[in-house]
């Protein structure tokens, strides 16, 4: 791009970035963010990818549970704040079901890509889904999970976007390996750039999976205490997963440590709030210095004290 008469190199879009990780690293650790504040501290501490959690959304923009609440409006407005406070550091986003049939999908996959989401996963539960660690989950048929990555696929090619898609079964619940497999090739021969099988069980299905589904990278999903076992990121690379995300990195500790503090006011009075926590610190964290540039690049001094 030129910009008078200088060059300018901008930056890569997240998705074509994540492309790129995808094929440079061995492993991409993808915490769970399910607020701009989460979202900032995962920034800080400089991880290469994000990944926006549906459970978390539900929990902190809605304040209910992951039983399929959530509407493609209440997660692409909350993706593209994620999304957007750092838009070189991609952002992996639960897509829940795709919210309807092949043109609701195709919809989906549109408002995220307009969002700056990097790459989406699109799951074979029934619409009134559940969250995948839970029990009583039904799936629909191989031939309506297909047509739904189709359609994510199609919608992507149409857009000229880079957009890693990825296709989730939680069949191995319901129908067994072997059937989650069949439905993951076939989501893999419709055009889905990344394996997702919830719920594994065991070291033996992980390393199956992922023998199966070679050469198409293989996603785990790392849910503290749920169907999983826990693996750190090392381990599930020798088990030969490409991705890991931890949708619970963020949300089980803010449980604790809101639950303690809370307790402790109604208790004592105080909240027992580390010292060094002052405002300006929450407000560096959130962006405080690049407001202070933007508003002195422009003439003004307003920030110059803070």
């Amino acid at each position: 791009m030129v910009t008078n008469g200088t060059k300018v190199d901008l930056p890569l879009p997240a998705a074509t970035r994540l492309r790129q990780l995808l094929a440079e690293k061995d492993m991409i650790v993808a915490p769970g963010v399910y607020d701009g504040f989460s979202a900032r501290i995962a920034l800080d501490v400089g991880f290469d990818c994000l990944y926006m959690t549906g459970a978390g959304t539900c929990a902190s923009k809605l304040g209910q549970p992951d039983l399929g609440f959530a509407t493609l409006n209440d997660m692409r407005e909350h993706a593209e704040i994620l999304a957007n406070l750092d838009p070189t550091t991609p952002l992996i986003a639960d897509a829940d079901t795709g919210y309807g049939g092949p043109n609701m999908v195709a919809r989906t996959v549109q408002q995220y890509h307009r969002s700056g989401v990097a790459a989406l996963h699109i799951e074979d539960q029934i619409q009134t889904k559940r969250c995948g660690h839970l029990g009583g989950k039904q799936v629909v048929p191989v031939d309506i999970f297909v047509s739904r990555i189709r359609a994510a696929v199609a919608a992507r090619k149409q857009l000229g976007s880079d957009l890693v898609v990825i296709a989730r079964t939680d069949a191995l619940q319901t129908d067994g390996f072997d059937e989650a497999i069949v439905r993951l090739k076939a989501a893999v021969e419709a055009g889905a750039d990344v394996a997702f099988l919830e719920g594994v069980t065991s070291a033996d299905e992980a390393r199956e999976v992922c023998r199966l589904l070679s050469p198409t990278p293989v996603l785990l999903n790392m849910v503290e205490n749920g169907a999983t076992p826990s693996w750190t990121p090392e381990e599930a690379r020798e088990l030969g997963f490409k991705i890991i995300i931890f949708p619970f990195a963020a949300l089980a500790p803010a449980y604790e440590a809101i639950h303690e503090t809370y307790a402790r006011i109604k208790k004592s009075g105080r909240t027992g709030i580390n010292p060094g926590f002052t405002p300006k610190k929450l407000f560096t964290l959130v962006g405080l210095k690049d407001a202070a540039k933007i508003d002195e690049a422009a003439g003004g001094s307003l920030y110059g004290k803070v």
